[in-house]
């Protein structure tokens, strides 16, 4: 049987590659690398319930506080795992589909800095009287979880007035409130939302906050830090906000994003009149 010779009469489809990444802009890039980064996060968190649950928990399934301090430590370290890239997921998911390494294109700020930009545009577009004052007992019982906050605000890359904001909302800082759908604690976790935000116990306040400011972080995540539509998806679901395609036409839902908006620029009252001036 003779050789089987080969004719080639055209190849520019192999000396011509295609430049991947420019099919991508640098805020796409931005995207893609938290989303990557935020999956291989949730992946690690799993696999550390997982292994938490084989051994009884870390700290022993009899000790006091055991559950708590086993959801933080937890949470950190997948946190921690994502951004050192001990597992190499997220990198391996930016690659696949842009071309480059994601460290040329993210840094652990990428959220703030959007939460920052979404803030200024919202602040100047709100105007001097669009602002809430809480109530003397509402900010006495704020001020306790002041240490909180912050501890979760740096963690989760997500700025403490607006978790401030949305707990004056949600319950005026009453760490025992209960809504009629069955929404709990400071930052009105339902059970469900609660569960997947690692937290064992909703009435304890750290716990809360924490899980409470997770999810507000992924909605920012998820909408590209539009504070708006994070607020829509943690009030209304983000079935909704997909449903209608931007915040849903409920009035209550409507009223709960002017009235956070309301005490954050409240909270950023020196800061608002500052920028106005530039």
């Amino acid at each position: 049987m003779s050789n089987m010779q080969l004719k080639v009469t055209d190849t520019k489809h192999i000396d011509q590659i295609q430049d991947i990444s420019s099919r991508y802009t640098d805020t796409q890039k931005t995207k893609i690398a938290n989303a990557a980064k935020e999956f291989e996060s949730l992946l690690t968190s799993m696999m550390l319930k997982s292994m938490d649950k084989t051994t009884d928990s870390m700290f022993g399934s009899e000790s006091t506080g055991g559950d708590y301090f086993g959801t933080i430590f937890e949470n950190q370290m997948a946190s921690m795992i994502s951004k050192n890239k001990s597992l190499g997921i997220a990198d391996m998911l930016f690659k696949k589909i842009t071309g480059e390494n994601i460290d040329q294109n993210s840094s652990d700020s990428d959220l703030l800095q959007l939460l920052n930009n979404n803030k200024i545009e919202l602040k100047k577009s709100a105007g001097d009287n669009n602002s809430v004052t809480p109530s003397t007992k509402a900010t006495d019982r704020l001020n306790q979880y002041e240490n909180i906050i912050n501890e979760a605000a740096n963690i989760y890359g997500v700025d403490k007035n607006l978790i401030k904001s949305v707990i004056l909302t949600e319950s005026a800082a009453n760490e025992k409130a209960q809504s009629s759908a069955k929404a709990k604690g400071l930052m009105q976790l339902v059970d469900s939302t609660a569960s997947n935000m690692g937290v064992n116990n909703v009435w304890n306040p750290k716990q809360n906050i924490f899980g409470g400011t997770k999810y507000l972080s992924e909605m920012l995540r998820k909408y590209s830090g539009n504070i708006n539509l994070a607020l829509a998806s943690y009030n209304a679901g983000p079935e909704n906000v997909e449903k209608y395609g931007g915040i849903p036409p409920f009035e209550e839902t409507q009223n709960y994003i002017k009235r956070v908006i309301g005490y954050f620029n409240h909270l950023n009252g020196e800061d608002y009149g500052n920028e106005r001036s530039l």
